[in-house]
């Protein structure tokens, strides 16, 4: 076979042959300039290999390539993406080669080639990994361009009809598919660097799903057409999880206030709100769907869910009344601006609240916290808003009735201590990935399994309980049934990777196997698309025996498909339907179906434990956890306040719950670990303003008491904008007794004064610690010492005071008895009579005076 448009062989390290008059001074010229290349390469500044030689090994994202890169090859479209019985016999593959290198590349051709089609689930991963070699079946090679100067891009197109024919239109080539499957497919570019021979110097790789064969263009239409190939098997029961979330935002340590305004870390929501952002697109890809002149198999809506991130929804609702944007992402206390993106998130929270009741909808977890480091930080207040208070949420913002009692974790796996965690909290069933659960050795339904499904892929049963995980015990007397154990929903592996490869940014998911890893974002967007949609279509072309009929397909939950590729797939999942491939299966069915009877153990896969939230958060969130709790058992709901406790300090728990979030954490880096720490750095800081904002406001100078007995008055202030319930703790010395005032509440922003009942005993100057706590003993504010002075006397006045009473009452006593026996008092000798009769006179006259004075 030669090249269309050419006399040259089709090999890839096909040299350019020069003419006979020009052969001897091209070989002598060849030589030079191999002799000289030598010298440059053993001298260290030369090429790495040599120019002419043909690359080896995969090419686009599939493996590595070795040599020099002169060109880049990539795939723009595929058309259709699918093909089926009723289809045209032919499909185009559009992409663009460009010039990447510091050369000229010359008489550049393409050509198409495929291998066998899929066998077992890896292989939809591993067959874009083989050699060059395996891609057997071979079209002809194509003209693109004569030559590319570096930079330079040129667009081509290929048309490739399906099954090989005689009379094939020119330029036409045959990939010779006569049977449904997945079919791996290789775009192969040749070309001539300057100052080298032809060689292969890129290829794209992709995926094609073939779900029925298109009737042979040249049999003659006269003919009887064949009828329609049989399914190969019942239909696949598929269900399709569409998430909706994004990664946390709001920047942390603010509580809630009536007046406040969201402050977000950046505006990138608002772009993804906005027509044409992410979620927007994903959106509109379902409402697309739903609309009655799509086209599509009215059934398709049976097979969605919604999943959506409660986060994402308290942000939007946020941004709708306005809000500020940091204008550095890592200065939380620097200057912000107004956000942009008010109206674009109200218009997306009335479109989400138009199509919610009309699907399926379930919660996931509060900012797609990770259930086992939850587990960890072991805070019942702090797994419940993760776990259990995002339904509510979902059901009170959107007005819908989300599908309760099943969690979604963001790796597809979780550690034994997460799966009691989502037990202890009321969930039956989680949805995990299929070699996150394992069986026991010698189960009976798995070898059956293994004997027809190729090695190293997992199979197992739709639903499977996790043996140890045991349900809280239904409440009933001595006839109350045994405990449950907690149920996984498992999901196919292969195809959760390509649909996380779909979009940009794409991450590899931890449940992906280490012996299929590759950089995908070295694949274009339209390949990693393809090979999704071969990806969801596997299943429904190969049925294995002894497997249940059935996938549960599940994206990322950040997932980066726009609308193009969202709506691909949902024309994939309708071809299905429609080709009776498959038959739309709701999450509640699946849910509904009973468990494998033999316990399953789980895995808790390795590559997840690198991408999980690191320890060391544990127990700092739960220590400011605590201090939350502790706080918010203080605070009293007052009728007349603007603010609950509840409003006021929830704001705080999501805090902590988004330093235990997996968003981000999949692409590796430290910049995940970055905005954890500065998350749970800003709500500590603000847990410790709060405290000290409720205080004894210290008074100036010596608090001097009147008596004794005097209270002491003191003034508490409290800065919160919720009322608060405090206790004094006093330390009063040894000279004092101070009564225990009890329970008292302040105002939300306010201050009270309180008299607390004091004795001194003591004249001199006492240092009296006083601090407020809240009623369960936890300090509030910072201690303040007041000095005390009493005018008391203290024991030296009562040993006075009884002095002087025995003095006067021995005086008296002397004076009575000497009257009654007549005698004068001794006392009363050498005072002369006459003077007492006129002290006496005198002091009548003064009383009569004062009378008349009152009686005028």
């Amino acid at each position: 076979m030669t090249r269309a448009g050419s006399g040259r062989p089709e090999h890839d390290t096909a040299a350019a042959h020069p003419t006979a008059t020009n052969r001897t001074l091209y070989q002598r010229l060849l030589s030079f300039v191999a002799v000289l290349l030598a010298v440059l390469t053993v001298a260290g500044i030369g090429p790495a290999a040599a120019l002419g030689e043909p690359t080896t090994g995969a090419g686009n994202g599939s493996g590595d390539t070795s040599g020099p890169k002169f060109l880049k090859l990539s795939l723009d479209s595929v058309t259709p993406t699918a093909i089926t019985a009723a289809s045209d016999p032919y499909f185009v593959v559009s992409g663009t080669v460009t010039n990447i290198g510091d050369r000229n590349v010359d008489d550049i051709a393409i050509r198409v080639q495929r291998t066998a089609a899929v066998t077992n689930p890896s292989g939809l991963r591993s067959s874009l990994r083989l050699e060059q070699s395996n891609y057997d079946i071979t079209g002809e090679f194509q003209d693109v361009a004569d030559r590319l100067t570096p930079g330079q891009r040129k667009q081509f197109s290929l048309t490739v009809a399906v099954r090989s024919g005689t009379d094939l239109p020119d330029g036409v080539s045959a990939l010779d598919i006569t049977s449904p499957g997945i079919y791996p497919l290789l775009l192969n570019v040749n070309g001539q660097p300057a100052y080298g021979g032809q060689a292969r110097l890129d290829d794209a790789r992709f995926l094609l799903p073939v779900l029925g064969i298109p009737a042979d263009p040249n049999a003659n239409k006269t003919d009887n057409p064949a009828p329609p190939a049989a399914p190969p098997a019942p239909p696949v029961a598929t269900t399709l999880i569409w998430p909706l979330a994004d990664r946390p935002r709001l920047v942390a340590g603010r509580p809630g206030a009536p007046d406040n305004h969201a402050l977000l870390t950046d505006d990138d929501l608002a772009s993804s709100l906005a027509t044409g952002g992410r979620l927007d697109q994903l959106l509109s890809a379902l409402e697309s769907a739903l609309k009655p002149d799509s086209g599509h198999d009215k059934n398709l809506t049976s097979a969605l869910c919604l999943a959506i991130d409660p986060d994402l929804l308290i942000t939007v609702s946020d941004m709708t009344n306005g809000y500020q944007v940091l204008a550095s992402p890592s200065d939380p206390d620097g200057p912000t601006r107004a956000g942009t993106g008010d109206k674009a998130a109200k218009a997306w929270l009335d479109r989400l609240r138009a199509i919610a009741p009309r699907l399926c909808v379930v919660a996931l977890p509060f900012a797609q916290a990770d259930p086992s480091a939850l587990a960890a930080t072991d805070d019942a207040t702090l797994t419940d808003r993760a776990l259990t208070a995002p339904a509510d949420i979902i059901d009170s913002r959107l007005s819908v009735k989300s599908v309760r009692g099943v969690a979604l974790p963001d790796a597809g796996t979780i550690d034994a201590d997460g799966a009691n965690l989502l037990a202890r909290h009321g969930f039956t069933t989680t949805l995990l990935a299929d070699n996150a659960v394992t069986a026991p050795d010698g189960h009976s339904n798995l070898t059956a399994l293994k004997s027809a499904t190729p090695a190293n892929d997992s199979v197992n049963p739709d639903i499977v309980q996790l043996d140890g995980i045991t349900l809280p015990a239904p409440a009933g007397g001595e006839n109350k049934p045994p405990p449950t154990e907690l149920r996984a929903a498992t999901f196919d592996i292969w195809s959760a990777t390509a649909l996380a490869a779909i979009g940009s940014h794409p991450p590899t998911p931890p449940f992906t196997p280490d012996r299929v890893r590759y950089d995908v974002t070295n694949d274009s967007r339209a390949a990693r698309l393809q090979d999704a949609l071969g990806a969801v279509s596997w299943t429904a072309l190969n049925p294995l025996p002894g497997h249940p009929r059935s996938q549960l397909l599940m994206p990322p939950q950040q997932w980066g498909a726009n609308r193009d590729e969202a709506n691909a797939l949902l024309t994939q999942l309708d071809l299905l339907l429609r080709n009776n491939l498959a038959t739309a299966r709701p999450l509640t069915d699946l849910l509904a179906q009973p468990a494998d009877p033999q316990p399953y153990e789980l895995d808790y896969l390795s590559t997840a434990a690198d991408d999980a939230v690191p320890a060391h958060f544990a127990e700092p969130v739960r220590q400011q956890a605590q201090r939350i709790t502790q706080l918010m058992g203080a605070l009293v709901d007052v009728p007349q306040q603007e603010l609950s406790p509840h409003d006021f300090l929830t704001p705080l728990r999501d805090d902590l719950v988004r330093v235990l979030s997996l968003s981000d954490r999949w692409a590796g880096g430290s910049l995940a670990d970055t905005s954890a720490q500065r998350r749970l750095d800003l709500t500590t800081s603000t847990m410790d303003g709060l405290f000290n904002s409720v205080t004894v406001l210290p008074p100036g100078g010596v608090y001097t008491l009147a008596s004794e007995q005097s209270p002491l008055l003191l003034v508490a202030r409290n800065d919160l904008p919720v009322a608060i319930r405090v206790r004094f703790h006093i330390d009063a010395p040894a000279e004092t007794n101070i009564t225990d005032i009890g329970e008292q509440q302040l105002p939300a922003k306010g201050n009270r004064s309180f008299q607390i009942p004091t004795e001194v005993s003591d004249r001199r100057n006492l240092v009296i610690p006083i601090a407020l706590t809240t009623p369960d003993g936890v300090s509030l504010g910072k201690a303040v010492s007041v000095s005390v002075r009493s005018n008391a006397y203290g024991r030296v006045l009562a040993i006075i005071t009884a002095c002087a009473c025995a003095l006067l009452l021995l005086l008296v006593a002397r004076r009575l008895w000497h009257r009654f026996r007549g005698q004068s008092d001794p006392a009363d000798e050498g005072f002369d009579p006459g003077t007492r009769r006129r002290v006496n006179r005198y002091r009548r006259a003064r009383k009569q005076e004062l009378r008349r004075k009152e009686a005028r």
